[in-house]
Order: structure tokens, then sequence, then C-alpha cells
């Protein structure tokens, strides 16, 4: 098998292709759910973001949709990096796994959006573009809120 791809990037982030942007951030996001999908999930540890099952696109391909719909801009896509230390550090039992990833990104990019960005999509879009109703979105939108308190 060959070794990966080596990507230079340019030294500021605004000038990154977009799509090379989404790759590593979700090759991060894969790694750390794989590694976090092994610990035992007790009642305790779940929250308003853990789904039933996990869902059937992979990270990669659901920031590309992301992306794709909503035009989610490239510090949007990178402070989402920033709430999962922000957030993991608040509450210690919080993991971002195969059952929370999804809804924590089209969460996270929704509030950055709307504090980062001069236009930003509507919750209803982001709720059909993540595939949750915009009453979900709407109390996840708030949790997160809370668990970062309030700190964009």
């Amino acid at each position: 098998m060959d070794p990966p791809e080596r990507v230079s990037l340019p030294a500021g982030f605004e000038q990154v292709d977009v799509d090379v942007l989404v790759q590593l951030i979700a090759d991060m996001m894969e790694r750390l759910t794989a590694h976090n999908d092994r610990i035992p999930l007790s009642p305790e540890g779940l929250t308003r973001f853990h789904s039933r099952s996990a869902p059937g696109i992979s990270i990669l391909d659901y920031l590309r949709r992301i992306v794709r719909f909503t035009k989610a801009e490239r510090s949007c896509l990178l402070i989402t990096l920033h709430y999962i230390d922000q957030i993991c550090a608040r509450y210690p039992s919080f993991t971002l796994s195969s059952l929370t990833c999804h809804r924590f990104v089209i969460t996270a990019i929704a509030v950055s959006s709307k504090a980062l960005c001069d236009a930003f999509c509507t919750n209803s879009l982001y709720a059909r573009v993540g595939g949750i109703p915009v009453g979900e979105l709407n109390m996840l939108e708030r949790e997160f809120l809370r668990m970062i308190d309030w700190t964009l």
C-alpha cells in the first residue's frame, strides 16, 4: 500500500482550499471518534448530542454536505475544533463519538456562523442539511451555548 499523499498547506488558513480543510478536520474527527467509541458509555455520560445509532454518512461526507449547502466559511469549520476542546475541558464526561459527532458538528457550524459571519443560514436550512428536525437543532443550539457558557 502506498503512503498517503502529502499535502503542502499555505501559511494562512484562509488560503487553504476548503475541501482540503474539510478533509483534514474530518480525518481528525474520525480518529477521535474511533478512539472514543472504544470507551464504554455510561448513563451519566449521555448528552442531548447522543443519537440512538451512528448516522450512515461518514464525517467527511457530512462536512462536505454542510459546506456545499450552507457555504460555511473556513473560520467556522476551524472553530469547531476549538469548541470540541472547550466542551471536553469543561465536561470531561463528554466525548466526541460516532453517536455525537454529526449532531455536534451541525450545531457548532450553525452557532459559529451566527457568531462570526455577516451572512448565515436559517436554522431550518441547517437542520435540513444536517438531517434533523429544526426543533431538535434549536434545542441542541441552546444546549451547546450553555455548555460553552455563551463564550463564542
